[in-house]
């Protein structure tokens, strides 16, 4: 309790209008608990987190130490934070996993990319195994050639490559020329699983080809604009591409090959943000 209240953290939060929470006081004791049971039950000796976690780990330290005897230690960490600085982490509903299901290849390789100057040199020495010559060549080369964005792009592939491998990077390559570059040899080159990480928000539509089938009679297969004019018009204005390139004539023929990929699927866009994965059946 009393190395608890004497830190400055707690003791600023006692102090505020808002107080402090049982649970938030508790929590270093809870932490500590956690270090001992893993250091008991598995042999756990280290302890590692971001500089934020320097008084939890403390007082895992003390508590091991003082019921076992045992030397354990802590590794603190900087902490990496958003493009606006905000800590990343899941209560934030920012963070970037390992794991491809809650983040994958590509949004990976997306994050590090977008990454400003001032971290990314930084970010090669902590995430890397790079020689620091290396990198010191890489970002010379940034500040004679900053619109290539080189250091970002280096980055973004090594750490992708590190984390889902090689495989991994080729993917994540491939989703960035489909979504950014409008390429439809890499749209076609995709497989269901990339097509559903890149666009996870897209509705997904199974299709049967019928001959003289136009690009109006897709959209409202799919559900992807309204009946009567207001839809037709959609299309007309210019609101709707197929596999990046844009469709302003309601009555086009669908063309396998153009409208239609050799991976038998295309991608349909309404609006700026609308996506729609239709699988084409018995081609």
């Amino acid at each position: 309790m009393g190395t608890l209240l004497s830190r400055q953290s707690c003791q600023a939060r006692l102090r505020s209008a808002d107080g402090m929470s049982l649970a938030e006081f508790l929590y270093p004791a809870l932490q500590a608990y956690d270090f001992l049971h893993l250091h008991q039950r598995h042999g756990c000796l280290i302890q590692l987190g971001g500089h934020d976690q320097m008084g939890n780990i403390m007082s895992g330290y003390e508590l091991v130490t003082k019921v076992t005897g045992a030397d354990v230690f802590g590794i603190t960490v900087p902490l990496i934070t958003s493009t606006t600085g905000d800590k990343l982490g899941k209560t934030a509903g920012n963070a970037v996993w390992l794991n491809r299901d809650k983040t994958s290849p590509f949004e990976l390789y997306q994050f590090f990319v977008r990454q400003q100057d001032n971290v990314v040199e930084k970010y090669l020495k902590l995430f890397t195994f790079l020689p620091l010559e290396e990198i010191a060549h890489i970002m010379e080369m940034h500040a004679k050639e900053p619109e290539k964005w080189g250091p970002q792009k280096r980055l973004a592939a090594e750490v992708t490559k590190l984390v889902h491998g090689r495989e991994g990077l080729e993917s994540a390559k491939r989703c960035t020329k489909a979504l950014y570059h409008s390429s439809v040899e890499a749209l076609e080159d995709m497989s269901d699983q990339e097509l559903q990480e890149l666009f996870r928000q897209a509705t997904s539509a199974e299709l049967m080809l019928e001959p003289g089938m136009t690009v109006l009679d897709l959209c409202r297969k799919a559900n992807a604009i309204p009946d009567g004019p207001s839809g037709y018009r959609k299309i007309t204005d210019g609101g709707v591409s197929i596999n990046g390139n844009r469709v302003t004539n309601p009555e086009t023929v669908l063309i396998l090959g153009q409208h239609i990929l050799k991976n038998g699927v295309s991608l349909l866009r309404v609006g700026k943000k609308n996506y729609y994965i239709i699988k084409w059946l018995q081609l």
